[in-house]
């Protein structure tokens, strides 16, 4: 237990949050490519309305605010790591960037042990907190992905308020790219805020020099809905089609999510 009493109280993010003591840090995994899935938070910041995560841990949406603190994560997967093979996905179901990390650090932690084992990792954020991590990241074998679903602040503050701006992912892949890393980015879902400005939207990633974009449409579930509904935007099939016309035409090779 006395993991619980290493964090300190002076920090810069003081949202809500619990910490509870990591039992597991590691679970299968079934998404194409990544064997094993880390998650070293619970929980989320960021707030996207487009989430769907909370629907599929059970969670409550007012719940899933309150970002779990999965104290000595680090310690249980160093011990995990001695009987796995394969890749490790982090952040499967919520952001290892969320802001909580810049506190806590357990995504950094859990990145020196993996750098440590030789580990390959497939990484997905939305915060170019990444970039405090990347001379890890440097040193270490696998791919990263930077989540785009718009790249208008506006927008970005209505559908996921608690996230970096968009031009602040947009440079955070370019810098990653630019420091030789495999990167991709990942635009999920396709929302119809994008339609009339996937010109736009697929020029800013260009700009980035990542040969590679992964194209995710809305799953629309119950909860997920409503929420949708209430600020009046969807998934949109035609932005995704332009989308990916635009960007295999620019020589950015276009896969879908599943």
């Amino acid at each position: 237990m006395s993991n619980l009493l290493e964090f300190s109280d002076d920090g810069v993010w003081n949202g809500k949050y619990e910490i509870i003591q990591c039992r597991k840090a590691l679970s299968p995994s079934r998404l194409p490519g990544i064997d094993h899935a880390l998650n070293p938070y619970g929980g989320c910041g960021h707030g996207c309305l487009y989430c769907y995560a909370p629907e599929l841990t059970y969670t409550e949406w007012d719940d899933w605010s309150t970002v779990r603190i999965r104290a000595g994560i680090e310690s249980r997967l160093g011990k995990e790591l001695a009987s796995v093979k394969g890749t490790i996905g982090i952040g499967t179901t919520t952001d290892p960037y969320q802001p909580a990390e810049e506190r806590f650090e357990l995504t950094k932690k859990c990145l020196i042990k993996l750098k440590e084992k030789r580990m390959r990792i497939h990484l997905h954020t939305k915060s170019d907190l990444i970039l405090r991590d990347l001379p890890i990241l440097k040193e270490m074998n696998g791919e990263v992905a930077v989540t785009i679903t718009s790249i208008d602040d506006n927008i970005s503050k209505i559908i996921e308020p608690g996230a970096p701006a968009p031009a602040r992912r947009i440079d955070a892949l370019k810098k990653l790219t630019d420091a030789g890393l495999d990167t991709y980015a990942l635009v999920g879902p396709v929302l119809s805020v994008l339609e009339g400005n996937e010109k736009e939207f697929v020029d800013a990633i260009i700009s980035t020099g990542t040969k590679r974009m992964l194209l995710d449409s809305l799953n629309l579930r119950p909860l997920l809905a409503k929420r949708m509904d209430a600020v009046g935007i969807r998934g949109s099939p035609r932005a995704l089609e332009r989308i990916r016309s635009l960007a295999s035409a620019n020589g950015i090779k276009v896969f879908d999510v599943f």
